[in-house]
């Protein structure tokens, strides 16, 4: 299995905190948040190598802290070649770029770089060997105003995916996509399929309303007592966090 952390975004809700330095590497608890995300992905046994995408203005940075991140699996930077918000290839486009330049056939975890959670994603992994069909990471975020600004499912009693949309105006309920989706590699050729038909390349919670429709998708919720998760979208947010969340 591969890891692809989606990091080439350029922040600028964020500014000027972003301007200089990807929200990717920004400190919390003392140590990037990259580092938090990764240490994630290590739960995973069958990951064998995770690929950090970035663009050409934050490439540098992300290389020189992957000299000295000490990790027991090869990370990989990646650099999608966009130089500004105005020409990014959206989160979309950057997964099925490392797809291609590296080749991928083999199942694929996608986890966003600006997510924080304390989530064991192996559970999520029980769940996809069970059911051999895509899964994606949900959380009921407890508030329909958050709901507003992220992916919105609706789970079947199977747990399948019977309703998606990427920040509705009228949330149906608080049950969200995290980030975190894991496709078999059966699945995975279908991000280009996706991308050639026209669709928008920015946003990954797309992928899943389009994928949804088209075959089985299944949502792995995590809603231990001690599950904390923070999508750190805005500097208020970040704030909140940069202590320390653990």
């Amino acid at each position: 299995m591969k890891a692809i952390v989606p990091a080439a975004g350029y922040a600028t809700r964020m500014y000027p905190l972003t301007k200089d330095k990807p929200k990717g590497l920004l400190s919390v608890g003392g140590k990037p948040m990259m580092e938090y995300v990764i240490g994630r992905i290590l739960t995973i046994q069958e990951v064998d190598e995770i690929f950090v995408v970035t663009n050409a203005k934050f490439f540098e940075q992300f290389r020189e802290w992957a000299k000295t991140f000490e990790c027991k699996v090869p990370v990989k930077v990646i650099n999608d070649g966009t130089t500004s918000n105005e020409d990014r290839l959206g989160s979309i486009g950057d997964i099925q770029f490392v797809i291609a330049q590296e080749k991928i056939d083999d199942d694929v975890i996608i986890v966003n770089s600006d997510n924080l959670f304390t989530f064991a994603l192996s559970d999520l992994v029980g769940l996809f060997k069970e059911k051999k069909k895509a899964i994606i990471g949900v959380y009921d975020c407890g508030s329909l105003e958050q709901a507003k600004k992220m992916g919105n499912l609706e789970l079947d009693e199977s747990l399948r995916v019977v309703g998606f949309v990427e920040k509705p105006p009228e949330p149906k309920g608080t049950v969200c996509s995290i980030g975190v989706y894991l496709y078999p590699k059966e699945v995975v050729p279908k991000l280009k399929q996706y991308l050639d038909e026209g669709n928008s390349a920015d946003k990954t919670g797309e992928f899943v309303d389009w994928l949804y429709k088209n075959e089985e998708v299944y949502g792995f919720v995590f809603e231990k007592d001690e599950d904390k998760w923070f999508d750190i979208g805005s500097l208020e947010m970040y704030n909140e966090v940069k202590d320390g969340f653990e």
